[in-house]
């Protein structure tokens, strides 16, 4: 099992390094300011996953292309754009580890800089002529919005349902890489109901993804998020709402009672996280991970066998298998 993203990224090598470059050409600007903040947010990129979950399904649905290197690309200023306007809507000062565009340069400065990056994104398709491109990508951040405003709804009253839950994930995560899968193969040339397909095992992906992240709340393993955060923002996620729901009436309220009003008392935190282990919220909860781990895994088994469909696998293996 090859669980180094290097190793996995082995088959488009050569085309995430030409990524990287391509991407920095496609935030240049001429405003000197500007250039020296999307420098940052180039410096101080993560794990790459979306670029290599684009290239790699193009790879395996047909041709990786030029416009394979714009669907990525778009789909990175589209996102970057979000996360910047995100930390200044959560007063984040700080992004992997990194300080965040607001912390250095303050609110009004980080907001226009997502709209400098949405628009970047939005006139490389424009430029173009990427229209289905820009259609799959402004899908999923349309989706992402609604996935955010339905949580933030749902986390005053704590009703939230598991068919709720899904719907939340789905738009919020699921949205995201769902669109990269779907870019990747409709820049490689494949039917649409290839691109379809390569869609859902994106969302499938996405779901499982999720899913892992929400355990890691529950001290899982060593993390880059503190364990209990999701308590503390009163983020209803998987295993607490199975655990609920199989809890009795006493049990249920009082530990919605924890939820709403001790959520910043540390020992409070720890007993809703020990009731829900002892209520079996995470065992349930990995295994819908793994259920959905084995649909997207499914859904690859009809395109032929290649270097490219290997690492994919094992892209999608390294999701839920992943410490942080």
């Amino acid at each position: 099992m090859k669980q180094d993203l290097k190793q996995i990224q082995g088959p488009i090598a050569t085309e995430m390094e030409d990524f990287e470059k391509k991407f920095r050409t496609f935030m240049k600007s001429k405003v000197k300011l500007l250039d020296h903040i999307t420098h940052y947010i180039v410096r101080r990129k993560g794990k790459q996953m979306r670029p290599m979950f684009v290239f790699l399904t193009s790879g395996v649905s047909g041709q990786i292309s030029e416009a394979t290197y714009r669907g990525a690309a778009l789909i990175e200023l589209l996102h970057t754009a979000t996360l910047v306007h995100d930390d200044v809507v959560d007063d984040a000062n700080y992004r992997r580890g990194f300080f965040s565009i607001n912390a250095l340069w303050k609110n009004k400065i980080a907001v226009l800089v997502g709209d400098y990056l949405l628009s970047r994104g939005l006139l490389l398709s424009v430029d173009n002529g990427d229209f289905e491109l820009l259609r799959i990508v402004s899908t999923a951040v349309r989706e992402m919005s609604e996935g955010e405003l339905l949580q933030i709804s749902k986390s005053r009253n704590l009703d939230i349902t598991e068919e709720v839950y899904f719907t939340i994930i789905r738009q919020k995560t699921a949205s995201l890489i769902a669109s990269c899968c779907a870019v990747g193969a409709a820049t490689s040339g494949a039917n649409p109901d290839t691109i379809e397909k390569m869609r859902l095992f994106g969302e499938k992906v996405g779901m499982a993804f999720q899913i892992k992240d929400d355990l890691f709340d529950y001290g899982q393993d060593v993390v880059g998020k503190p364990v209990g955060i999701d308590i503390k923002e009163k983020k209803m996620t998987l295993p607490l709402i199975y655990a609920l729901n199989n809890a009795s009436w006493v049990d249920k309220k009082r530990i919605i009672y924890l939820v709403r009003n001790k959520n910043e008392d540390k020992k409070s935190v720890n007993e809703v996280i020990s009731f829900v282990k002892k209520a079996g919220g995470l065992a349930y909860s990995e295994g819908v991970m793994n259920q959905y781990f084995q649909e997207a895994l499914a859904l690859l088994v009809d395109f032929p066998e290649s270097a490219y469909k290997s690492s994919l696998e094992d892209l999608v293996r390294y999701t839920i298998e992943r410490k942080k």
